[in-house]
Formats: structure tokens, C-alpha cells, sequence
């Protein structure tokens, strides 16, 4: 069964997940799009499977294909504005974020269920373009636990603690295009693994 995002109070009943509308003003939400579109995006790649949706990543990069953990091209300088304000809304300092993922998707593209990597920690995404809803479940005896969130165009949205290591998310299909672009940061796996590098 579905749970409200927040009780009558405005608590959240999703622990660790918060959200916020209209991070970016519209003409700053052009430009992003317009950047994001620009870049060299490719099929989402996963154990020789290529998905719907068009990716590229900056700073550190997991390999789904092969699970290597690598440093990839640096975040370009348009990204950095960008990436101080979902800071700012995270309570973190943006040098943290050491990875970027931008992502176009197309109708009919959509993201299945998943939890992001251990190599990362904070997940901060910024949606663009049109709304979508986000959906979460947590598995229980007999069936899951479930929450739905819609993002509206150009709001902001951080999973950290309980939302990102208990639950899983996804994103259906939707019939018209939607742009994000999500921050991550390094967890102690991640450190580890970058210092090792």
C-alpha cells in the first residue's frame, strides 16, 4: 500500500528522504537541459544489456558492465553551480560530491528497481523538463512496504540513511522526455577504493 509523503504534521514517512521544488529558476532549467543534451550521452549500459535511457557520467565512475570503480572525465565547470545548490539543500560541502550522472530519458524510458552502488553515499538529484514520480518499497514479510513521490520539474531530492541503504527506488515509463542530473557522494567503500586507485 502506498504511504503519504508526510504526515499531517509535514514529517516526512520516509525516513532520510527529503525533496524541495524549484531549486533552479526556468531559464536556468533550459540551459541545464540544453547542456545535458549536448553532452556525449549513450544507451545505459548494464552486463552487456543497453537500456532506454541516455547517460554520462563525470568524476568517479562505476562500471556496470564489469564493476570497476574508476576516475572518469572531471565534472565540467557548467555542472558546479549546479552542484553547490544541491549541496546547499543537502547540509554538505559540494567538494563532496565526487560524481555526476546526467541522464536523458526519452519516452518510453524508465528506470527499473534499484539501490545505487555501495561506492557512493548521498544521492542528490535534480529533475528537469516534466514531472515524475518516484517510486520506493522496502521489502516485509508477505510483500513490501511502498511510497510514492512526485518531483515536479526543476525540485531537488536527497536519499541518505534509511531511503538509501533499506529501500529500493525506480522510476516508470513515462510518454514524454525528462532530464536529471543526480550527485553522489563517496562512501568509506568508495574513499577506500578511490584512495587504492
Amino acid at each position: 500500500m502506498p504511504l503519504p509523503a508526510a504526515d499531517l504534521f509535514g514529517a516526512p514517512l520516509l525516513p532520510g528522504f527529503a525533496y524541495a521544488e524549484n531549486l533552479v529558476t526556468p531559464d536556468e532549467e533550459a540551459l541545464l537541459i540544453a547542456a545535458v543534451d549536448a553532452a556525449e550521452l549513450s544507451p545505459f549500459r548494464f552486463q552487456g544489456w543497453l537500456g532506454k535511457r541516455l547517460t554520462t557520467s563525470f568524476g568517479w565512475r562505476y562500471d556496470f558492465d564489469d564493476g570497476a570503480f574508476t576516475m572518469g572525465t572531471p565534472l565540467p565547470e557548467w555542472l558546479l553551480p549546479l552542484r553547490e545548490k544541491a549541496a546547499d539543500f543537502a547540509g554538505l560541502p559540494a567538494g563532496d560530491f565526487a560524481h555526476a550522472l546526467l541522464i536523458r530519458y526519452d519516452p518510453g524510458a524508465g528506470i527499473g528497481w534499484h539501490r545505487d552502488r555501495p561506492v557512493f553515499e548521498h544521492v542528490v538529484g535534480v529533475s528537469l523538463g516534466n514531472p515524475a514520480v518516484m517510486r520506493f518499497r522496502r521489502r516485509r514479510p508477505g510483500g513490501f512496504d511502498r511510497f510514492a513521490a512526485p518531483v515536479a520539474p526543476r525540485s531537488v531530492y536527497h536519499l541518505s540513511g534509511e531511503v538509501r541503504h533499506d529501500w529500493e527506488h525506480s522510476l516508470a515509463p513515462m510518454d514524454v522526455p525528462r532530464w536529471s542530473i543526480t550527485f553522489r557522494s563517496l562512501s568509506e567503500k568508495g574513499r577506500a577504493l578511490s584512495s587504492a586507485s
